[in-house]
Order: C-alpha cells, then sequence, then structure tokens
C-alpha cells in the first residue's frame, strides 16, 4: 500500500520512511515539497496521507483540501505542534481524519496508520463490489434484453407462418423503420428498439380466421372487420409485459394501421396538426410497413414496380402518412434499395438467422 509523506523537514521524513517501514506491505513516497506531493497523487492513487501542518507555500490543511478535490476519501494523518481546538476543527472541515501531536509516539503513529490503512482496504473492497455487482447487474439485464429479443423473433416467426407474408417483409420492414428513425433524427437507442420491436407489428393475425387471413381474392366488408381486430389483438397480448421492448411492440402493433389524418384503425387517431397523437413508432411503422407490402408479391398479387409504390406513399402524405416519415424514407435513398436487396425473399432463412445473431 502507497503511504504517502510530506514534511518540510527531511529528518522528519526519515524518520517517517523508517516507521512505515514496519508496516506490512507498504511504500512510502516522501516529500519534503508539498506541491510535488500534490503533483503525484494526482496519478499515484494513495492508501495513506501523512503531512506536517506547518510547511512553506501550502500548510497541512491546504494541501489536504486540493488533494481531498480528487480523492475524498483517502484517509489523512495530520502531524502537528499545534494543540489549539480552532487549527483541529478546521483541519476536521478540510478532510483531515486524524492527528497526531509531536513530538512524535512511535507506536502510537504505526497504531493509527494501521487502522487508516485498514479504512483503506475495506474503502477498495467496497468499491470492488459496487464494481462487481454492476457487472452482474449489466450482465443480468443484457440476459432480459436477450430474452426479450428471442420471445420477439418467436412470436414474429409465430405469426409470420400463418400469414402469407414472408420472413423477409419482417425484416425489410424493420430494417426500413430503422432507417427512417435515423433520418429523422431519433437517438440510436431509439432506433435499435425499433428494430427490435417492429417484427411485432402484425403479432396479432395469430388470432385472424384461417379463412379471412389466407383468403385470396379482396375481403368483404365483414371480414375486413374482422382483418382489423389483428391491430387489438397483438396489442393485448404485448401489452401486460413489463419489458419496455415487448411494451413498444405492443404500441407499434395497436398503432400501425392508424392514418394521419384520422381515417386509419382501430382507434381512428390521427397525428400533426391535431395534436400528434398517433406514437412515432407506429407512424414510422405505417411506412415501412406499406411500401414493403406495395413492392412485394403474395399469393393473391403482384408486387407494385418502386415508381408505382413511392407514387402512393406521395400521395398518402399528410393523409395516410406523416409527411415527416416519408421524407425520411426517401432521404438516403441508397440505404433503402441496399435493404431490400439484402432481405431479399429467396433469402428469407438466412436473413432471419443472421438477423437473430446481430440482435443477440
Amino acid at each position: 500500500m502507497k503511504v504517502v509523506i510530506v514534511d518540510d523537514v527531511q529528518m522528519n521524513v526519515t524518520l517517517l520512511q523508517h516507521l512505515v517501514r514496519k508496516l506490512a506491505d507498504c511504500e512510502a513516497h516522501s516529500f519534503t515539497d508539498p506541491h510535488k506531493a500534490l503533483a503525484w497523487c494526482q496519478d499515484g492513487e494513495p492508501d495513506l496521507i501523512v503531512t506536517d501542518y506547518m510547511m512553506p507555500g501550502l500548510n497541512g490543511i491546504e494541501l489536504v483540501q486540493r488533494l481531498h478535490e480528487r480523492l475524498p476519501d483517502v484517509p489523512t494523518l495530520m502531524i502537528t505542534a499545534n494543540h489549539e481546538k480552532e487549527l483541529r476543527h478546521e483541519a476536521l472541515q478540510a478532510g483531515v481524519t486524524d492527528f497526531l501531536n509531536k513530538p512524535l509516539d512511535n507506536t502510537e503513529f504505526l497504531a493509527r496508520a494501521r487502522n487508516m490503512l485498514a479504512l483503506s482496504v475495506s474503502r477498495k473492497k467496497l468499491a470492488d463490489r459496487a464494481q462487481w455487482l454492476k457487472e452482474e447487474v449489466d450482465k443480468a439485464t443484457q440476459d432480459l434484453a436477450r430474452q426479450a429479443h428471442e420471445t420477439i423473433l418467436c412470436l414474429s416467426r409465430a405469426a409470420e407462418h400463418r400469414d402469407p407474408e414472408t420472413g423477409a417483409h419482417i425484416l425489410r420492414m424493420s430494417h426500413y423503420s430503422r432507417h427512417i428513425a435515423r433520418c429523422l433524427g431519433l437517438s440510436q437507442a431509439d432506433q435499435d428498439l425499433l428494430l427490435a420491436a417492429a417484427p411485432m407489428h402484425d403479432v396479432g393475425k395469430v388470432g385472424t380466421p384461417d379463412l379471412i387471413l389466407l383468403k385470396p381474392g379482396p375481403l368483404t366488408a365483414e371480414e375486413f372487420e374482422v382483418m382489423k381486430l389483428h391491430t387489438v389483438i397483438g396489442w393485448k397480448v404485448l401489452k401486460e409485459s413489463t419489458s419496455p421492448l415487448l411494451q413498444k411492440a405492443a404500441e407499434i402493433a395497436y398503432t400501425h394501421h392508424e392514418r394521419y389524418d384520422g381515417s386509419g384503425y382501430p382507434r381512428g387517431l390521427a397525428g400533426g396538426m391535431v395534436g400528434d397523437r398517433i406514437p412515432i413508432f407506429g407512424r414510422i411503422v405505417a411506412v415501412a410497413d406499406v411500401f414493403d407490402a406495395l413492392t412485394s408479391a403474395r399469393p393473391y398479387k403482384r408486387s407494385w414496380t418502386i415508381e408505382r409504390s413511392l407514387a402512393l406513399l406521395d400521395e398518402g402524405r399528410g393523409k395516410h402518412f406523416d409527411p415527416a416519415c416519408v421524407d425520411a424514407f426517401l432521404n438516403d435513398w441508397d440505404e433503402v434499395l441496399e435493404i431490400k436487396q439484402r432481405f431479399a425473399d429467396e433469402a428469407a432463412i438466412e436473413a432471419a438467422a443472421e438477423a437473430a445473431e446481430s440482435i443477440r
């Protein structure tokens, strides 16, 4: 352990060095200039500071005050010939831990130094335990996040097996969503959260009857009303979770079919001038989901061209879609094309495996 000795009289320094050598596992770092001692302590991480009070240029109290700006928990032992209470009160307020009077009693010095070094050992153990606890909490948090991500993927795949849409659709639209979030200036944490939660947008389709979900032709008005319920079902499935990820997924499932002008479902929420009541993640996913649905082939329809799909997005600005989200989607168009190519339908299985690994 490192014991710093500060005294402007070399004879006193020599005596203290001799005493420190009697302490187990200790090394002395001695200074007759308090400014040099202060400089060493900035990086030296002392375990005990032993300082004289009367020193030219910087007395013991001033030295301790300066040291405690950076090292508030290091014990300090002040040696002084002054017995005035006012001085001791001032020293205690400055952070001095204990005092020894001159002439120095060697036995008393060794006992008090051992006690203070024991304080340093305990402080370090507490600090190490706090760091260990932090690391354990971080590990547990990462485990919970990984489990939540795995739940997302499992539930998404369950919905995917009942839906004529492919797994690649889920990957494309979630990456389109993160792209929009980035171009809108959302934080990296929000971008990552959206990427992980967006695949759950249609999980409520697990409750949609096959006759409706797999119908090759247009739905009747009554059938469409049943189809709309997948937003409510998805919300009910996810909303009771305490996981922030699943809570956000519930919000997306509930709101991604709302429209900016209030004509969407299930609640007819609106955005823009009437109060931005559609959550931003729901507005983002609405753009990403529709674009990919339009440009993807389904058993009941052919894929639209990119040009025709973009024309529909433009036509829906301020009606179906938040204009800011449309503009963000069109920003950095090369990235959109790269996402579309990377998660092409024929590579759905491989891409899903890659996505699962990236989440972990």
